[in-house]
Order: structure tokens, then C-alpha cells, then sequence
């Protein structure tokens, strides 16, 4: 009999970068790997709805509704809850103002994937949005 499929963690997250393309990340308090701001989703709200609400939350950034792209639903392992897969609806957006960490966050990097050393990246990061960035830059 096979195994059942681990338990889906729901997500809304940002590929977001700034002016010279590098992505914005952030880490949790208490956890190690940089991953795309953004949140779960709660029961009552929409991917872009939670996503607007996490930017705002995690960064203080104020998002207009028009401004996301949708770029996809992509899954990895979670970075921090064990036995978990995580599956983000992922958006595409700018930001050009200082952002600074709120809520649970504990730091915020700005991110040049062509820039060595990498920091520890959360598996949904390093294995899809990351090479995601690198087709949509051309590199």
C-alpha cells in the first residue's frame, strides 16, 4: 500500500524584487533559510488577498491589488515544519522603498543569485523560485 502524501501547508508568496533585480528574502525568527515574503493562506481570503496582507504584515509594504502577477502554483518540501510539502501561489511584483522586517521576521536580504556565498535557501527558494528568477532575468 503506498504512503499517503504529506500534509500541504497553503501559501501566498512574493517573487519580489528591487530596482537591480535582486530578489527580497526573508527569515524567520527562530529558523535559518532565507524564502520569498508572504504567508498562509487563510480559510476566507484568495492567494492574492493573503499575499497583500503578508507584504503588508511581514514588511510594511502597502501592495495595490493590480500590481502582483501570477506566475504560478509551485510545491517543495517545507523548510521548517518537518513532514510538511508547502504549496505557494506565487506572484511576481517590484518594490522600489525600504522595507523593513516586521511581525515574525527577524532579518531581510536583498539577494544576487549570481553573487557567492549563497545564504541557507528554503527548498521551495532554491529548487523553483530561484531558477524561475534565473529564466525570467535570462540568465
Amino acid at each position: 500500500m503506498p504512503l499517503p502524501p504529506p500534509p500541504t501547508i497553503r501559501i501566498a508568496a512574493a517573487l519580489l524584487t528591487d530596482r537591480q533585480d535582486r530578489l527580497i528574502l526573508v527569515r524567520k525568527r527562530g529558523t535559518s533559510a532565507f524564502m520569498q515574503p508572504g504567508g498562509k493562506i487563510q480559510p476566507d481570503e484568495t492567494p492574492l488577498a493573503a499575499l497583500i496582507r503578508e507584504l503588508h504584515e511581514e514588511l510594511g509594504l502597502v501592495v495595490a491589488s493590480s500590481s502582483p502577477r501570477y506566475l504560478g502554483c509551485f510545491a517543495a518540501p517545507a523548510a521548517h515544519e518537518q513532514g510538511f510539502t508547502v504549496e505557494a501561489e506565487l506572484f511576481s511584483l517590484s518594490a522600489d522603498r525600504t522595507l523593513a522586517p516586521a511581525a515574525e521576521i527577524a532579518e531581510l536580504i536583498r539577494f544576487d543569485p549570481a553573487c557567492a556565498p549563497h545564504p541557507e535557501l528554503a527548498p521551495l527558494t532554491r529548487d523553483a523560485i530561484l531558477p524561475l528568477h534565473r529564466t525570467r532575468a535570462g540568465s
